[in-house]
């Protein structure tokens, strides 16, 4: 006799009977609607969720004065980072310099104020600048801050209404594939302004397509200042553990110490009446008017409403809310430490930085991987050092506006390209593949579909695809069977399911217990429900035809160790057919019954 998966069913704990009985009341009522909304309602005001709302409350009465100064070294860390970097963003979306300094301020105040994350900082990205370009590139800056507001709204929105578990159906293979995949993105559109190459464009296939067709036209002194930046920054970035802390904060500042030396060498060959450098031009200076976002604009002479400049915006206003909600809570939870997060306040939090830095014509914001990660390493300890970052890139734009037109636009392609580097997780691919081989799958496709057709598709074909493959690991449950003989001579079959039954998995498990029926020739089939907690109404159905099957082959069935749940459900659909299958307690006990059932 075949046995295979005895010892475990054979050890079953004897359990307290809980038959059912003629008095049991198995009806099902629907969920009582006005409770659950006067619960809902009722703390919709009250100070816990004030504080749940508002985290500044909670950490603001224990702040020290110790932190303070840890909070600003941090904070104006992060600022000498982001001003290069949102220069070279704003390039890279085919916007105005200044751009991308309107869109690095506001984010930091707001986020102070309901963030929960310490290290997060909120502002201009390489992976948001480059989905404005793909989908803003040639509209107009109005667009681009209208499409700031609409990402926010649709946020914020998300965040109201509790949707942030959403975010849960994302895996890591595919978040860890299409950073990747980002950052080959990025990195490839900035070889043209490395080389100084002529032509805009900036998906993988097509900026490679650019630099094989014009690589004739390569400036040399671009081409090696650039060269000459991505070494530097590489050599600086080495120096963080060594040197104390020269070392620490030379690498922290390398984005703005080799943006300051190239715009000081352009400045120097300037003022010597030369100019070997592609320059970034002039950044208009001052603070940027607050108003509310065009709801109107003027493209081509002609007049344009907000009907037709969202139709014109067209899936972007789908696409970047998911890409800023996804880059936001895989930092969040980098740098959680374990601690459990509350993605529902990131995207309430995230859906406000948007909307108000639309107010400040702000292009699209959200989490920053490498200056979330300056922050942490610059010994931050609160939010608040957000707001010295915002204070400083607001000095930058009333002071310092006239130095920035001389940064080559090399130098900071250099500067994009070297933090691409960092950003491509070989590590994630090989914790993948040591931990789960399969998980590798959805990762390289997620890549390859972001190279191939654009970051918003792959993304979304990474996510299909990963949950294709949990609708085929819910729809073939785990099946233990074990061959047994009662003390009266009787063969039986136990099978046990290792998950709850539902439409998708119930079809196979009858196919698999009439197939194992069949080849054993059994007397009794006793399906195990220890690990059923709950069954819809297509798996009743055909729980009860696999019955009706089973007893055609002349075959016993009993159903042993259902909860009551799972129980009513069944007994709801055919009590007649389902009431007598009912067994409890050891597998011995039910032995002796199937022997009295069969002899009586």
């Amino acid at each position: 006799m075949i046995e295979l998966n005895e010892k475990p069913l054979l050890k079953s704990v004897p359990i307290a009977p809980d038959s059912p009985d003629g008095e049991d009341d198995c009806r099902e009522n629907f969920p009582a609607v006005g409770p659950i909304l006067a619960t809902k309602l009722g703390g919709v005001c009250n100070k816990k969720l004030l504080l749940k709302r508002m985290p500044i409350l909670q950490w603001l009465p224990t702040y020290e004065a110790s932190y303070l100064i840890e909070d600003i070294v941090a904070g104006l860390s992060v600022g000498l980072t982001v001003i290069p970097q949102g220069i070279a963003f704003a390039v890279m979306a085919n916007l105005e310099p200044q751009y991308g300094l309107y869109s690095a301020f506001m984010g930091c105040f707001v986020y102070c104020l309901f963030g929960s994350c310490k290290d997060l900082t909120i502002g201009p990205t390489a992976i948001m600048a480059l989905m404005v370009q793909v989908y803003v590139g040639g509209l107009g800056a109005d667009f681009a801050v209208l499409l700031t507001f609409l990402v926010g709204c649709i946020i914020l929105l998300l965040g109201l209404l509790n949707l942030g578990f959403l975010v849960q159906f994302i895996s890591m293979p595919v978040t860890a594939g299409f950073t990747s995949a980002a950052a080959i993105t990025i990195a490839s559109g900035q070889v043209k302004a490395l080389l100084g190459l002529p032509g805009r464009s900036n998906e993988f296939l097509d900026s490679w397509v650019n630099v094989y067709i014009n690589i004739g036209e390569t400036k040399l002194w671009d081409a090696l200042l650039g060269i000459a930046t991505i070494v530097v920054l590489l050599m600086l970035r080495s120096f963080r553990g060594k040197w104390s802390a020269v070392g620490k904060y030379l690498a922290l500042s390398r984005n703005a110490l080799v943006v300051i030396g190239g715009a000081a060498l352009a400045y120097y060959f300037a003022a010597s009446g030369s100019h070997p450098f592609s320059l970034t031009g002039t950044v208009n200076s001052g603070l940027p008017p607050m108003k509310l976002p065009p709801f109107r604009t003027v493209l081509n002479n002609e007049t344009i409403l907000f009907p037709e400049m969202s139709s014109k915006l067209g899936s972007s206003i789908v696409a970047l809310p998911l890409i800023a909600i996804l880059e936001t809570i895989a930092i969040v939870k980098a740098f959680s430490k374990g601690k459990s997060i509350d993605a529902t306040q990131e995207l309430i939090a995230l859906g406000l930085c948007n909307i108000f830095s639309s107010l400040v014509s702000s292009m699209p914001i959200t989490g920053s991987f490498t200056r979330t990660a300056v922050n942490n390493n610059s010994g931050v300890r609160t939010p608040l050092g957000g707001v010295a970052t915002g204070v400083l890139v607001l000095l930058s734009l009333g002071l310092l506006t006239d130095t920035f037109y001389f940064i080559p636009k090399s130098v900071l392609a250099g500067v994009m390209i070297a933090a691409m580097f960092f950003m491509i997780e070989f590590h994630a691919a090989a914790e993948i593949w040591r931990t789960k081989k399969v998980d590798i799958i959805p990762f390289i496709v997620t890549i390859g579909a972001c190279l191939l057709l654009g970051l918003e598709y792959g993304m979304l074909i990474g996510i299909g695809l990963n949950i294709c493959f949990v609708l085929y690991m819910t729809s073939r449950p785990g099946i233990d069977q074990a061959l047994f003989r009662t003390s009266c001579g009787i063969e039986a079959m136990v099978v046990k399911p290792d998950q709850s039954l539902i439409y998708s998995s119930i079809e196979y498990l009858k196919h698999k217990i009439v197939k194992m029926t069949d080849k054993t020739q059994v007397a009794v089939v006793i399906i195990d429900g220890s690990n059923v907690s709950y069954v819809d109404s297509t798996a009743a159905k055909i729980l009860a035809s696999t019955v009706d099957e089973l007893t055609l082959r002349k075959c016993t069935v009993l159903l042993w160790n259902w909860n009551r749940s799972v129980r009513c459900t069944l007994l709801r659909l055919n009590k007649t057919l389902f009431y007598s299958l009912f067994k409890y307690g050891a597998l011995e006990q039910l032995g002796n019954e199937v022997c009295k059932d069969s002899f009586p």
